[in-house]
């Protein structure tokens, strides 16, 4: 499929930039019926919404309290039900354990989030993982040649059962707060020949490539871009609007995650202002801009008002 092609899928829109907000399963639990009504009323925001819920059903998964132990033997904790788990058990502690590492046998369907990346930091433990990229042991190459050939067994699985065109999702969170947990040039070394492989070969089958990640990673962008992503989901908040102006705009299709670290605290206004300040910085009339938001339990429900009512408010800003 040509570039071309995919510009003119991705980046126009004819009328309306997309919008749509994410509710964790603690904030229904929390707000109930009460969110029910408020998510009713704003149908372009939420989809038409049919039937009742079990808001005391809502979690599932790592979303229940407890623990979990995934395919690969990661052992997730969790402590409030609606809310996501943490991982607390690394199967591959030391570098002796990589050698003896064996992926999952069973090939599942899709990806899940942190299927890279995150699942060397889950593996490993965090701090093993920082050291490894420090010190360059074999064991590190290892490490990810075992998961990158499972990420490949699961994608020709994907692309086996699926016609193209169509959009791939990834998510694999990339960044902290303030910063990348390496150097970019680190990454750019052991990571980026991953996402390379695994974007190339969906964009290769005809398929375009949607990619999430929180947390700082705008000196990646472009690198990203280069892999094949075709749509980046990055966070307002850690990456600084400006830093996305400069390597998004006009280059690639932005979903922006709005910033939902002001979203317990800010005014309804200023979630206005927000809203409208990403459309002007990011949109244009040629596309190119989705917007995205996710709120727990700690938003209130006027806020989460004031986000939808903004969304429906300034989607149709280049109309």
């Amino acid at each position: 499929m040509s570039d071309d092609r995919t510009k003119a899928m991705l980046f126009k829109h004819p009328e309306y930039i997309p919008v749509g907000v994410g509710l964790l399963p603690a904030a229904w639990m929390k707000y109930r019926g009460s969110l029910d009504e408020l998510v009713r009323r704003h149908p372009i925001v939420f989809g038409e919404q049919t039937g009742e819920r079990d808001y005391d059903a809502m979690a599932k998964g790592t979303y229940v309290s407890g623990e979990h132990v995934d395919d690969w033997g990661c052992v997730w904790s969790n402590i409030r039900d609606g809310m996501e788990a943490m991982v607390t058990g690394h199967p591959v502690s030391t570098r002796a354990d990589v050698r003896r590492l064996r992926p999952p046998a069973e090939i599942r369907d899709g990806f899940e989030h942190g299927f890279m990346y995150l699942r060397l930091a889950d593996l490993r433990g965090f701090e093993e993982l920082m050291i490894d990229f420090a010190e360059e042991p074999p064991e590190l190459r290892m490490l990810i040649d075992i998961v990158l050939e499972h990420n490949m067994r699961k994608l020709e699985k994907l692309l086996a059962n699926r016609e193209p065109p169509g959009i791939v999702h990834f998510g694999d969170d990339l960044g902290m707060q303030n910063s990348l947990p390496m150097s970019p040039d680190k990454w750019r070394e052991y990571l980026k020949p991953c996402f390379a492989r695994i974007y190339g070969r969906c964009r290769e089958a005809g398929f375009w490539v949607y990619m999430h990640s929180d947390g700082h990673m705008h000196e990646i962008i472009p690198d990203l871009v280069e892999c094949g992503v075709n749509v980046i989901n990055p966070q307002f908040r850690a990456n600084g609007l400006e830093n996305l102006v400069r390597v998004c705009r006009g280059k690639v299709c932005v979903n922006l995650d709005l910033d939902r670290q002001m979203f317990p605290f800010a005014a309804p206004g200023q979630i206005d202002a927000h809203v409208r300040e990403a459309v002007e910085a990011l949109g244009s009339p040629e596309g190119g801009l989705w917007l995205s938001a996710e709120c727990g339990p700690d938003v209130p429900l006027e806020n989460i008002e004031a986000i939808a009512t903004a969304l429906e408010k300034y989607r149709g800003y280049y109309r």
